[in-house]
């Protein structure tokens, strides 16, 4: 898999298919960007589990913390890391020792493991570095149109602006592959060695 660009499809069915996502890194803290991604998924149906050994014993939109993705005692579909670079190798073991196996591994903005990639790619794990999956759903759904970003999406109607656990269509046509050169770029500037 190229991790410098995603098809669309690919990114489309990993956020069509995943139901349950465990987000490594979430915080409580309503300003921080894991909040924000947090409460949107949840508002877009997905079942979110915040994992944060440092927030245990409390709750982020009414669902419990649990320190670690062991701890979570369920399958799980995906597992979100909102944490650096440095900290994602042993997310992933982690997430390796889970049984069933979780089908994807999504890395923040700003997070990219390529051995780590590689280690659960060969457990037959999809892996999606340097995105965020509520932007990309966004962008796929051209919800993100509403606030005067362009999605590259074609369509005649606009997307409806959605309410509670309302999901937005993600079949929406895209342009020349969706990709996303300028962040692409800027992850490179801040990691030389890639």
């Amino acid at each position: 898999m190229n991790h410098d660009a995603y098809p669309d499809d690919y990114i489309r069915e990993i956020l069509n298919s995943v139901k349950s996502i465990a987000m490594v890194g979430a915080s409580p803290v309503d300003v921080r960007p894991s909040y924000f991604a947090f409460k949107y998924l949840v508002q877009r149906g997905y079942d979110m589990i915040p994992v944060n050994p440092g927030h245990v014993g409390k709750a982020l939109l009414g669902r419990p913390f649990v320190a670690s993705l062991t701890d979570i005692g369920r399958p799980i579909d995906m597992v979100e890391i909102f944490r650096s670079s440095g900290h994602i190798m042993p997310v992933v073991e982690e997430a390796l020792t889970l049984k069933p196996l979780p089908k994807v591994i999504w890395m923040q903005l700003g997070g990219r493991d390529d051995a780590a990639a590689a280690k659960a790619e060969a457990a037959g794990i999809k892996v999606v570095m340097n995105r965020c999956p509520k932007i990309e759903y966004g962008r796929l759904s051209s919800e993100i149109s509403w606030m005067g970003v362009n999605s590259r999406t074609i369509s005649s109607k606009r997307a409806p602006i959605p309410v509670q656990g309302m999901r937005l269509s993600l079949h929406r046509m895209s342009v020349s592959g969706g990709t996303t050169a300028a962040s692409d770029r800027a992850a490179r500037n801040r990691n030389p060695s890639s």
